[in-house]
């Protein structure tokens, strides 16, 4: 492993406090040289100060300046520092700090006082999943079309993060001041597939990096209406959408909420949040070809981001109820039983099938692929022989 000089760090100090005096006693974290203090009482509120000093050449910005240079072991990730920040809970030089702008200087000896881990107000449920991968600081699950990622006003329970919370148990060491599994990226209600959720704020800090530097491998399975190629004329004409060599369809716009329906998203060229989808014909359907079967990956990650270009392009996947709606097919492209499959199929035939990432605590590099779910195989069945 190469140490690049910005993972040396000066010694930093996290102490145990609490709202009562309590006797300590020193120990030594696990894979660090920093020592800290672990209180015994049986206080009702523990506290944790993580004491750190700000290194040479600061960033212009306290927040970019915290975020650097706050010890690892201490797991907080920029979001919670900046909430902290917000709170007045981290001094700098012995003086409360609120300002995230505000020009630090190296040197200055930073406080940041931290309650331990909540409870969530989140009940956990005993609902079964299928578990891919599962270590101390990370799960990746294979979720099922159906099931809600998070808790939401319509959806309270019955979630993915419901069952995680009775899953994990104790194991949950915290994300963002409370005991959950930390959500850096989401799949539909009806898509099936990968996600990979944090049980540390040290790895959904890492996480959300990767995620926000777009270094995540994300490829799905969809089945959409049409062939791209191209050749095709029409796809020439659409606004965004390009071919790569290989066939390789690109589609660049930006995506936002709807101006008059707030459960869609919407194509812009002016405005919104940029996305960038790719997609390759994997097998063909139908004579003539009616239904392909593609592989898409993200260089994005936008709400929707698959089944709105897709939709944009002219080739809505089979089955979404928000953007491709029923289609009427050739005659005897298809054989009645592959025709009736395809027009009764109830979701998005979308498949998160590939997620690759580097472990954020360990570095590993780390790959998983699930096979497509029992709905969409017994539709390709019937569309291979029709």
């Amino acid at each position: 492993m190469t140490i690049s000089p910005m993972m040396i760090k000066t010694p930093a100090i996290i102490v145990a406090v609490s709202t009562v005096t309590s006797r300590r006693k020193k120990r030594r974290l696990v894979g660090s040289g920093n020592f800290a203090s672990e209180s015994f009482s049986g206080c009702c509120m523990s506290l944790r100060e993580i004491r750190f000093v700000i290194e040479e050449a600061p960033p212009p910005r306290l927040d970019k300046a915290l975020a650097r240079d706050v010890p690892e072991e201490a797991s907080l990730s920029r979001t919670r520092l900046a909430r902290l920040l917000d709170q007045g809970a981290i001094t700098v030089d012995g003086t409360v700090w609120r300002d995230p702008k505000a020009r630090v200087h190296a040197g200055a000896e930073i406080c940041v006082v931290v309650q331990e881990a909540q409870d969530s107000h989140i009940l956990p449920e005993d609902i079964e999943l299928d578990i891919i991968f599962e270590d101390a600081d990370l799960v990746v699950v294979n979720k099922p079309a159906g099931m809600v990622v998070h808790p939401a006003p319509g959806t309270p329970s019955g979630t993915l993060v419901n069952a995680l919370l009775a899953h994990c148990g104790d194991e949950l060491s915290g994300v963002g001041g409370m005991k959950r599994p930390g959500i850096v990226h989401r799949i539909d209600k009806d898509t099936s597939g990968l996600l990979v959720v944090a049980k540390s704020d040290a790895a959904h800090h890492g996480l959300a990096a990767q995620f926000e530097a777009h270094r995540v491998e994300r490829y799905y399975n969809c089945l959409v209406y049409g062939v791209p190629d191209a050749s095709d004329p029409r796809l020439r004409g659409v606004r965004g959408a390009s071919f790569e060599q290989g066939n390789i369809l690109k589609l660049t716009t930006h995506l936002a909420r709807h101006k008059t329906d707030r459960q869609r998203q919407a194509v812009l060229f002016d405005g919104g949040r940029h996305a960038v989808t790719r997609a390759r014909t994997v097998e063909r359907f139908g004579i003539p070809p009616v239904i392909a079967l593609m592989e898409c990956w993200l260089e994005t990650g936008r709400t929707h981001q698959i089944r709105v270009h897709m939709t944009h392009a002219g080739h809505a996947l089979i089955g979404d109820p928000t953007y491709g709606g029923r289609r009427k097919l050739p005659a005897k492209a298809l054989t009645p039983e592959a025709a009736q499959a395809v027009g009764s199929f109830n979701r998005q035939a979308l498949h998160a099938a590939v997620l690759g990432f580097e472990h954020p605590v360990t570095g590993e590099k780390l790959r998983f692929e699930a096979d497509l779910p029992e709905d969409i195989a017994n539709l390709l069945t019937l569309l291979r022989h029709g």
